[in-house]
């Protein structure tokens, strides 16, 4: 069966998409920063799944789960780039660019993604199915950010919406270098999702944690002859 890791995959659409990966058969492992959040959640979901200690931010941490997940589970097919974090949701910003809040948020945001596929590409390499799985957000969409007509032309989180257009470009960058393999790469965006992310306003979000996770689910498990390299949400191609 295939391994897939989830990061930040304790809670919220982390835990979403790990339990239904899980229902699809996969071996799946929960990585979370509380190692006792990932245990609790690996019993509830079931289907043999497991966990790993993984914190983004440490690159010992990754190190770490890299190693563990290969012991256990002899490497890696799947990889979901989830842990992320919105600082500008809930902190009060000094200016609308704030130093500390874009270190924050890149550490996690863009390091901390880039950091786990550095440490795990060897494996998704190895893999006859390999893919790596990019959880952005039309937030960070370039053209979504000035258009007028867009419904996001009005959110203004500098840190948060830059750090998911760097992720993006990681995703168009590793769309051409793994062109020769079999892994796929995409960036996903999984609409406005009731979890711990936006907590201001969470009620106002029209999706569950369990409807948000199956366009990620759906890049997870993308059929051979599927394009890499791509930008999606439920509808179709989000434009960069």
């Amino acid at each position: 069966m295939p391994t897939a890791l989830i990061t930040g995959g304790s809670r919220g659409l982390g835990r979403a998409v790990a339990e239904a990966l899980a229902a699809r058969g996969m071996d799946v492992v929960v990585g979370a920063r509380n190692h006792g959040d990932g245990v609790h959640a690996a019993k509830q979901i079931g289907h043999k799944a497991t966990t790993v200690q993984l914190d983004v931010t440490d690159p010992e941490s990754v190190r770490a789960a890299a190693g563990w997940i290969e012991k256990h589970h002899g490497g890696l097919d799947v990889l979901v780039n989830n842990a992320g974090v919105l600082p500008e949701a809930t902190n009060g910003a000094a200016e609308i660019v704030d130093l500390d809040v874009f270190r924050q948020t890149y550490a996690t945001n863009v390091f901390g993604p880039v950091a786990v596929l550095q440490a795990f590409l060897p494996h998704l390499r190895k893999s006859p199915h390999g893919r790596i799985v990019n959880v952005s957000t039309t937030m960070g969409s370039l053209t979504d950010q000035t258009n007028p007509e867009s419904p996001y032309y009005g959110m203004i989180v500098p840190a948060y919406q830059s750090s998911k257009a760097a992720l993006n470009s990681i995703t168009i960058a590793l769309g051409k270098a793994l062109a020769d393999t079999t892994v796929k790469v995409t960036s996903v965006c999984p609409g406005f999702v009731q979890t711990d992310l936006t907590p201001i306003n969470r009620q106002q979000a029209p999706l569950t944690p369990a409807e948000a996770a199956a366009v990620v689910v759906a890049a997870a498990t993308l059929p051979a002859d599927a394009p890499s390299g791509t930008f999606v949400d439920s509808n179709g191609t989000v434009p960069w």
